[in-house]
């Protein structure tokens, strides 16, 4: 009985997941990028311009026409190994990377892969240098050449 119950309850859930796979699996990666910024409403002005900066010279150039189906670990490898060969700076290596992986956790959450096709890369590192902010005192004997 407990068996019959849990098929027929598991049912929807494995429908639901087949028809997003089937809608979401053949769409291209612009696509589906496209409807993932269309839905992040809580962004700022600044953020959006971002957003669109980080999608349009690094992700849809290089992973745009991907069918979502085809994602996984090696696909996100080979994009990171894509941005160094093309000398882009590791703070925008690092801020596709947490873009790529935020829409990939969104298609993960869907059902679209059966393991999340970032888990256990290793993310592109920026280390930003210690600022130091002078003093008033400081820009003083600047101006006055001491």
């Amino acid at each position: 009985m407990a068996e019959v119950y849990n098929a027929k309850k598991a049912a929807p859930r494995r429908q639901a997941r087949a028809e997003h796979i089937a809608k979401y699996g053949a769409m291209r990666f612009e696509e589906y990028a496209a409807q993932w910024k269309a839905g992040q409403r809580d962004l700022g002005p600044a953020s959006v311009v971002h957003l669109e900066s980080l999608l349009n010279i690094h992700l849809l150039s290089l992973l745009g026409s991907r069918r979502m189906s085809t994602f996984d670990h090696k696909v996100v490898e080979a994009f990171i190994l894509s941005m160094e060969r093309n000398g882009v700076g590791p703070a925008a290596q690092a801020n596709a990377f947490d873009k790529l992986k935020a829409i990939l956790l969104d298609a993960h959450r869907l059902g679209l892969f059966d393991d999340n096709p970032v888990s256990g890369i290793k993310p592109p590192q920026y280390n930003p240098k210690r600022v130091v902010i002078p003093s008033s005192e400081h820009l003083r004997d600047i101006r006055t050449g001491g």
